[in-house]
């Protein structure tokens, strides 16, 4: 009964196989246990509960399971999808190049819905798309985070992100003991940590060239 007082919300996740979207989803423990599966459109879902300064809100994440390995997902994914996050993998270039094709697929269904996109696995040391060359969220007006989804870094910045844009509210907290994850796989130390701030922040001050190769 409490779930239907809930203001809740479709989030797409989407992405190529392997940059990490399942484990990301699978950090948050009710997601984890909650997921139930949609056979026809071959979609994971998890609910997941937040609890914030203005109330506890869900958001229902669709998880590709793997679909995307066919080609692109089918629009019953996207239909009434209300915000999405696109993910890449800092590790490989592909992934990036394929955001905008992952970007053009959610416009073409859901219209002006706001996206973050996230580039994961910033814990590992060989990146491959460094800060500096990762502009297609200011040239199309999206949020970014580096993100490692087994490190918990950044894990929850979206989710926020998110929820002040459908909330109508940019001061908007989570109660961060309520946000619950899984123990982290791996741990980050604090100069690496500083050194991708550093670098994200440089990055947002770099001009943006006329042309769309990011590369």
């Amino acid at each position: 009964m409490e779930t239907s007082m809930i203001p809740t919300f479709k989030l797409i996740v989407v992405g190529d196989g392997g940059v990490g979207k399942t484990t990301f989803v699978k950090r948050h423990l009710t997601g984890e246990f909650e997921k139930k599966y949609i056979a026809t459109i071959g979609a994971e879902v998890h609910p997941m509960k937040f609890y914030t300064t203005r109330g506890t809100i869900q958001f229902n994440v669709w998880d590709t399971a793997g679909q995307e390995i066919h080609g692109r997902l089918r629009d019953g994914y996207y239909i009434q999808g209300q915000c999405a996050i696109i993910m890449f993998d800092v590790t490989s270039r592909i992934t990036y190049r394929n955001v905008p094709d992952w970007y053009r697929d959610l416009s073409r269904v859901c219209e002006n819905i706001p996206m973050v996109l996230c580039g994961n696995k910033v814990d590992v040391k060989d990146r491959k798309v460094p800060a500096k060359l990762i502009k297609f969220h200011r040239k199309h007006n999206l949020q970014y985070y580096d993100m490692s989804a087994k490190s918990n870094y950044n894990f929850e910045k979206p989710f926020l992100w998110l929820a002040r844009q459908l909330v109508g509210d940019p001061q908007l907290q989570f109660a961060m003991e309520c946000v619950g994850l899984l123990p982290p796989v791996i741990t980050i130390d604090k100069e690496k940590l500083a050194q991708l701030e550093k670098e994200m922040a440089e990055a947002q001050n770099v001009t943006l060239p006329d042309d769309d190769d990011d590369f």
